[in-house]
């Protein structure tokens, strides 16, 4: 099964989902906006691409993981980008979390010149890129989907055909907007918690027992309590997609106090210099208040 394969973006998610591909035995080209990135992957059997378009027009199959709309839509139409070397029979897989407008954009750029396109963001962070158990949230070519399903099955625990282009990145946003609606009513209760002398262990010991644990709070709750936010899923990251979740409910009317709420809290949290931190760090934004207060 030596597929050649194409992989662009090699951050958190992108290094460890190239680095699963690679050692299923797949044949990946990888590029990175910052080359030297790509030094790990070599060292595991993977060929550099010196531009986005060196990669497309050598592989068949292109898979795209990209930090935010800005870079996804730069990766494919600046100078040497995807789009030129998109010809009929190239196939571009685009996971990167983006709005509808960039995944629609992107799908008519490369659908236009013959090629074929998929949008397929994903839910879970570093440790489920690291070990292969992502949920993959696909739309746009019915074919395509299927001929990924080799790649999804390596990089994920389940894959979703959601139908037309725009629905993977819709449900994609609103999963993540409820995340960081969660991490906030979390991270008020912690602090609550702790404010009222009680032992935030036992909280977590709560929590974890009833109708709303869940694996984000198992999870982060410890770390939290240290004081550590390793970045799983960056702040910055998290922000933007409210901001981008936000926005597809103006587009359609949908009133959400409690995700421009969070919103807000993530926009202190960066203002405060936290964004390259994990999301969890939106936990400081309170404590910094308490004491200022």
């Amino acid at each position: 099964m030596a597929m050649e394969v194409g992989f662009l973006g090699l951050g958190i998610m992108g290094k460890a989902m190239a680095t699963n591909l690679l050692r299923k035995g797949f044949k990946l080209t990888v590029w990175n906006r910052t080359l030297s990135k790509c030094d790990e992957l070599v060292e595991i059997g993977a060929s550099v691409g010196e531009t986005p378009a060196a990669v497309v027009k050598k592989c068949k199959y292109t898979i795209a993981m990209l930090s935010d709309p800005s870079a996804a839509l730069s990766v494919v139409f600046d100078t040497d980008g995807v789009l030129e070397q998109v010809v009929s029979g190239k196939s571009y897989i685009d996971m990167s979390t983006v709005d509808v407008d960039t995944s629609s954009k992107i799908s008519e750029a490369i659908t236009s010149r013959g090629g074929h396109f998929l949008e397929a963001p994903v839910s879970g962070s570093k440790k489920p890129a690291e070990d292969g158990q992502l949920v993959i949230l696909a739309a746009g070519e019915k074919a395509l989907y299927e001929e990924a399903i080799p790649f999804f099955d390596v990089l994920g625990k389940k894959s979703f055909f959601l139908g037309q282009v725009g629905n993977g990145a819709k449900m994609k946003l609103v999963v993540n907007m409820i995340m960081g609606s969660m991490m906030n009513a979390f991270s008020e209760g912690l602090v609550l918690a702790d404010r009222s002398g009680l032992d935030s262990k036992t909280l977590l010991d709560v929590l974890d027992l009833g109708a709303i644990a869940n694996p984000m709070f198992k999870l982060k709750g410890p770390t939290m309590i240290q004081n550590n936010y390793s970045p799983a899923f960056p702040l910055k990251h998290q922000q933007k997609d409210m901001r981008l979740a936000l926005a597809q409910g103006d587009a359609i009317a949908v009133s959400m106090p409690v995700a421009a709420a969070a919103n807000e809290a993530f926009k202190k949290a960066r203002s405060m210099g936290l964004g390259d931190l994990d999301f969890s760090a939106v936990y400081e934004t309170l404590k910094h208040l308490q004491h200022s207060s």
